[in-house]
């Protein structure tokens, strides 16, 4: 096990969605050892998921400041090396400060955190540590999503003139807050899921897939945040008009009301001489519009897909893959940064900058909503 990554786990316990996904790709490519954790505030859910998962009862600790500071007085040999975060939102920000500073690498669910504050501080102890942060947006780490941006970024679509990006689901239609559902109770709770809800859970999706293979900014957007249900506190519905530094111009939809629907991410890409789409419900497609009206289908591991594409491949032709394999991508490319081991590819993988850029583009929505106006994203930091 000396090759592995000696991690330990904050949140992810019985009762659980994102801890689960995150175990199985740190596992996917045996880059990883799950030796410590505190999976939930009570710890007897800690104890029982410690003991489902086979770690240690003396490393499944109650607190998570008692498993940072407990493991940081282990010899250097055996005390892990980084931490996952994988609560809700509110409570990314100080776990992930601690162990920042107890001199542990972290990778950390999204949003980053829920406020301009708690980003900014986390910025620059990371800048200060020299450590390395990973943030999961795994949609990034797709094969056809780094092959649409290797095809956007060297200019074979020409100039960008258009995106169109979308994230539609129609889970919560109906008040399952009320229900006692888990995961509906907290995305729906300001006090834990931060002042959105659709936009911070998916709509921050939509806007780190559309910088990442654009490889742009938005810099202005006008936006419409709709609360549909019934007494739900939080957004359920978002619309962004937006443009982009370079001069394209587009839309983005975030929806968690749209019946029928399931994970419908999507984006369209228009440029110059060309343009691509991609549905992440069809992560091996994608299809690819060219200059003289062509339209055709590039699929991952073919000889169509370029070397930035085939890296993140796992399968041969022909073979699904998506989700839990883009997570994995992510863990494996954290855990050679870990190591020091050089990546061929231009970011590997999200971090602290597009964590920050997460909340600006949040902050700039809510005051563009509550203002009814255009708003700068760079000066939605207040």
């Amino acid at each position: 096990m000396s090759h592995r990554v000696r991690i330990g786990m904050v949140g992810g316990g019985q009762g659980a969605f994102i801890g689960a996904v995150h175990r199985i790709a740190l596992r996917m490519d045996d880059q990883f050892a799950l030796v410590a954790g505190c999976f939930g505030r009570d710890p007897e859910n800690t104890r029982k998921t410690g003991e489902e998962l086979g770690i240690d009862p003396a490393r499944c600790y109650d607190t998570w400041e008692q498993m940072i500071d407990q493991e940081s007085r282990l010899p250097v040999a055996d005390r892990i090396e980084a931490v996952s975060i994988v609560t809700p939102n509110h409570m990314h920000h100080r776990p992930a400060t601690a162990a920042l500073k107890a001199g542990f690498h972290v990778i950390c669910d999204k949003p980053l955190c829920i406020s301009m504050e708690e980003a900014l501080d986390l910025q620059k102890i990371t800048n200060e540590t020299g450590k390395t942060f990973a943030l999961t947006h795994n949609y990034s780490a797709s094969p056809m999503v780094r092959e649409a941006r290797e095809r956007v970024t060297s200019g074979k679509i020409g100039t960008v003139r258009k995106v169109y990006v979308e994230y539609l689901q129609g889970w919560l239609s109906e008040k399952l807050e009320e229900s006692g559902q888990k995961q509906a109770d907290w995305r729906t709770d300001p006090t834990r899921s931060g002042p959105v809800g659709a936009l911070g859970d998916i709509g921050t999706h939509a806007h780190q897939l559309l910088e990442f293979i654009t490889g742009d900014r938005l810099t202005s957007l006008y936006a419409i945040l709709d609360t549909f249900v019934e007494g739900r506190a939080l957004d359920d519905d978002d619309m962004i008009l937006f443009k982009m530094s370079e001069g394209a111009t587009g839309t983005l939809c975030s929806s968690q009301v749209c019946y029928g629907r399931e994970n419908g991410l999507k984006i369209r890409i228009f440029g110059t001489r060309g343009a691509l789409e991609w549905d992440q419900e069809h992560p091996n497609d994608l299809k690819v519009t060219e200059e003289d009206g062509a339209v055709k289908i590039i699929r991952t591991a073919t000889s169509a897909a370029g070397e930035a594409s085939a890296s993140l491949t796992r399968t041969p032709a022909g073979h699904p893959e998506g989700y839990l394999e883009a997570f994995a991508n992510i863990y494996h490319a954290f855990a050679n940064q870990v190591r020091g081991k050089n990546s061929s590819l231009e970011l590997p993988f999200p971090g602290i900058e597009d964590g920050l850029r997460g909340i600006q583009f949040i902050n700039a929505a809510l005051e563009s909503n509550k203002e009814n106006c255009w708003v700068d994203v760079s000066e939605g930091d207040n």
